[in-house]
């Protein structure tokens, strides 16, 4: 069997073909794995016929959906590379991916016609696409563009010819761009084949799970669950987007087995959850990850039956690198757990050495699910992957036993007086606290110290003071790591995966010093 991702859902249709695939909440559309198929064989023919060749980009503009699994599976078996748009982005910054990439066909949905059309507007110099296809009503349709289902009526349903297999390019998936321009991770259909093999092989996932996506599927944290549960041959449950509310209900009418939830939406959830009505007893565990997951949640969520498994990935990793196993999950709460099944892990020291037992020290990650490198950013891809090992940004300790506690993003790090302090650290205790609905640490310039943490905090509780806030960290903290600031706010800019933008909330506070 070539190894070609778009086969996952051609080998499902012959081993399980009335097993459902998908389910959509939005539309309410239910596909089988035959019916999914055939989909996914009309884009890919439906593609070809309109000059799609093997190489050619691509790109998604789509909210969660079966558009965007068909597209995505159907591009694959002929060969396309899927560039899947972080729908939040505004024109000029889509245009740059877009033009980048080098995409030549764009797939959109009804909700993003404004900025595609000024896209479109823009010519050439905006970007190379000179395919348009439109989901959603032909009322709606931009005139430029074709209708996706026009391009699915006229095309064959039987098997297209395999276009694309192992090292061949897959997908390039943009990074946040939190600082700088994104840079486009390319991922082959190798190097996905084994973030599924070496997820599958650590998580637990069975056959039959029923996955609930409710992370954006342009982000890797949802994309890579959506391969492992067809792997599996299991079904996708997919929410347009995350609703914390509408969360609980899908737990109980789909009967939920797993999903991922990153801590922010965790939060919200909290505040929509009634234990009286709210039937969650099919969901056996919770993925979290994109940030420390503070240990106060995870019990929070264990008092109320449902345990959180913290997980490290990244987009270069095409998502695994640590996880925490079930039995350790509340014993070691706080921990995101050792290296995957093929994954290997080390903290490393500013020599290259291994930093020790405990002791902070740059992350990296190996496995064959390592990123091919970063599109056209050749000094970038070899800066960051050394001798096979990803050099990862992040900060982490590693205990004796082999257990890894992810601190923060090295750049994020606060100099206090010559001592390092982790914002993350202090962001874990705060986020514990009654009262506190989010919280971010920065460090603001400081006249004694250099510089100093600041506490940015949304109230859950108005009656909250600056004054409570540091008495709560008084000896949960050491001195050094206090915050010396508190600031109130109304919410934390956060990314498409809930990872906090300190550079916005640096930008927010900017002036802002401390003695």
């Amino acid at each position: 069997m070539q190894n070609n991702l778009g086969l996952y859902v051609t080998k499902r249709a012959l081993l399980n073909p009335t097993t459902e695939a998908v389910v959509d909440i939005s539309s309410g559309k239910r596909l089988t794995y035959t019916e999914l198929n055939e989909r996914c064989n009309r884009v890919a023919n439906g593609m070809t016929d309109r000059g799609l060749a093997a190489g050619d980009r691509v790109a998604t503009l789509l909210m969660n959906g079966p558009e965007f699994v068909e597209t995505f599976f159907g591009a694959a078996k002929v060969g396309g590379v899927i560039v899947a748009l972080n729908w939040r982005l505004v024109a000029d910054e889509l245009s740059f991916i877009l033009t980048d990439s080098g995409a030549t066909t764009l797939v959109f949905g009804t909700a993003f016609n404004e900025v595609v059309t000024d896209l479109e507007a823009r010519g050439s110099d905006g970007t190379q696409v000179t395919n348009w296809i439109h989901v959603g009503d032909a009322a709606d349709r931009p005139d430029f563009a074709t209708g996706y289902e026009d391009v699915l009526a006229g095309a064959s349903t039987d098997e297209p010819e395999i276009g694309a297999q192992d090292d061949d390019l897959l997908f390039i998936m943009y990074t946040s761009g939190t600082t700088g321009l994104p840079k486009g991770v390319m991922h082959s259909h190798n190097t996905a084949t084994w973030s599924v093999i070496t997820g599958n092989a650590t998580a637990d996932t069975r056959y039959g799970d029923v996955y609930l996506i409710c992370l954006p599927l342009f982000h890797v944290g949802a994309l890579n669950p959506m391969l492992s549960i067809f792997a599996k041959g299991g079904t996708a449950v997919i929410m347009a987007e995350f609703d914390p509310t509408k969360i609980w209900e899908v737990f109980a009418e789909e009967r939920i087995t797993v999903t991922l939830a990153v801590p922010a939406m965790l939060q919200f959830m909290l505040l929509t959850y009634d234990k009286d009505n709210h039937d969650h007893s099919s969901l056996r565990w919770c993925m979290s990850g994109a940030a420390p997951v503070p240990a106060s949640l995870i019990e929070t969520y264990a008092a109320m039956g449902i345990e959180i498994h913290q997980v490290y990935g990244l987009t270069e990793t095409c998502g695994p690198a640590c996880l925490i196993s079930p039995e350790d999950a509340i014993a070691r709460a706080g921990s995101t757990g050792k290296a995957f099944f093929h994954t290997d892990v080390r903290v490393i020291d500013d020599d290259g050495n291994d930093a020790g037992a405990d002791v902070p020290g740059e992350i990296i990650v190996r496995g064959a699910h390592i990123m091919q490198g970063y599109w056209n950013r050749p000094e970038a891809t070899a800066e960051t992957v050394v001798d096979g090992w990803l050099h990862t940004g992040d900060v982490a300790v590693m205990d004796a036993d082999g257990f890894v506690y992810i601190q923060d993003r090295i750049k994020d790090m606060i100099i206090s007086g010559g001592e390092n302090v982790y914002p993350a650290e202090i962001e874990n205790v705060i986020s514990g606290m009654p009262g506190v609905t989010e919280v971010g640490v920065i460090g603001i310039p400081s006249e004694k110290w250099g510089e100093s943490p600041m506490a940015v905090v949304v109230k859950g509780d108005d009656a909250l003071t600056d004054k409570d806030v540091l008495e709560y960290c008084d000896g949960k903290l050491a001195k050094f790591k206090m915050p010396k600031h508190v600031e109130f706010t109304d919410a934390i800019p956060r990314n498409p995966t809930g990872k906090i933008l300190k550079r916005v909330l640096r930008e927010q506070f900017e002036g802002t010093t401390t003695q």
